[in-house]
């Protein structure tokens, strides 16, 4: 009697790759060969190409206490779908615990890169990032440190930014620091390659304030930016003559150099209040307050065509938190996932017919010695994305 029949590899491959991460890293226990093809780097990108994007929130929690080890960050992926159809759940079950030194700076394939710091000399830190993969619970070893001069003699303090994303050339994930360098009164940027010994310094820049972290689009990582000439802003305070002074600040990570990308032409005045800037549907956003009254965004439809920038949003406040960020899109473009600073609020507004609901997280935690905080909330890919 012969055996049972056995699927050739390229069938098994078609129907894997079509799996949900979920159901994918239980089949990886079947066999030593599925195991092998379910984290062979080919499966990966061809998985990767057919997984939907931007289908998890992460949520990010301060103010957890543990007795034994002290204060805790707590970080618990969720689908989307969950979030919408259950907004009060218990996070016990899916909280992953870290040191209170870390925090969540960018995502991209699934990986979300965390960083911590701290002080080494008066006016120095060392930092260090690792990347985490929430859906399998791997975590890459930490990188070389990267040493910080964060203030001068005279106390003054000198802030550095981050960002991380994927170089297809290389196929390498990096993360680049935008440091200050006090001595020439300029910027530098530093790269760091996963799996290097070392940071490397690949170029210097004018100084001027860079806002927020970086955001990964297209093979760049990208800040919004001020050209004035100054380290340090506070928005309230900073002085903008134009619009044109506010830029986003682009720097490419398989050539490893820069440029400088223009708001859109319809915005013509500078908002009261700093803008909101990231990605949204692989497409570089921005959100801001206009007179008071609406939350505007727009949309860089082509990556690097300043005339693509659309105008998505112009919603009046009355339907909405306040001024509020757009988490993530359906794919028709018809509904918009939008958040509060805070995070623990959330809205569902559709384009098509002018119509918002309004949600509040409820988060229950059955530890009595804390109260988590939700301190932040990202979208993010649920996928398997092996090297690390």
């Amino acid at each position: 009697m012969s055996g049972a029949p056995v699927l050739p590899r390229e069938l098994i491959v078609e129907i894997l790759s079509w799996l949900p991460v979920k159901a994918l890293m239980r089949f990886r226990y079947v066999s030593e060969t599925w195991n092998s093809l379910i984290f062979d780097p080919t499966f990966v990108k061809l998985h990767l190409e057919r997984s939907p994007k931007n289908t998890h929130v992460l949520l990010e929690f301060q103010a957890i206490y543990d007795r034994d080890v002290g204060q805790q960050v707590g970080v618990a992926p969720c689908s989307i779908r969950r979030l919408v159809e259950n907004p009060s759940f218990t996070i016990d079950d899916c909280l992953t615990l870290f040191k209170h030194t870390n925090s969540i700076f960018g995502s991209c394939n699934g990986l979300v890169c965390m960083t911590k710091c701290f002080d080494v000399r008066e006016f120095e830190e060392e930092c260090q990032y690792r990347l985490w993969n929430p859906a399998t619970g791997i975590m890459s070893e930490y990188s070389p440190p990267l040493c910080i001069q964060f203030k001068d003699n005279n106390n003054t303090y000198y802030p550095w930014k981050c960002g991380f994303g994927f170089d297809d050339s290389s196929d390498t994930y990096k993360v680049v620091a935008l440091l200050c360098d006090i001595k020439s009164q300029t910027k530098e940027i530093k790269v760091h390659c996963l799996g290097d010994t070392c940071w490397r310094k690949t170029s210097n820049f004018p100084a001027f304030p860079v806002l927020g972290e970086g955001h990964f689009a297209c093979g760049t990582v990208n800040w919004l930016a001020l050209r004035v000439s100054s380290f340090h802003y506070l928005w309230e305070n900073v002085t903008i003559d134009h619009i044109d002074q506010l830029v986003i600040f682009s720097y490419d990570l398989m050539y490893e150099t820069y440029t400088y990308l223009s708001m859109p032409e319809g915005l013509l005045e500078v908002p009261r209040m700093e803008p909101y800037f990231g990605v949204l549907k692989g497409c570089l956003c921005l959100s801001l307050d206009h007179m008071k009254t609406h939350c505007v965004v727009w949309l860089m439809r082509e990556f690097g065509v300043e005339n693509s920038w659309t105008k998505l949003l112009n919603v009046n406040y009355e339907q909405l938190l306040n001024h509020d960020r757009p988490l993530c899109m359906s794919q028709d473009e018809d509904v918009v996932l939008l958040t509060s600073y805070a995070g623990a609020r959330f809205v569902l507004y559709n384009r098509r017919y002018n119509r918002s609901e309004l949600y509040g997280l409820e988060i229950i935690y059955r530890s009595e010695e804390s109260s988590p905080i939700l301190t932040l909330l990202i979208a993010y890919r649920h996928h398997h994305t092996w090297n690390l």
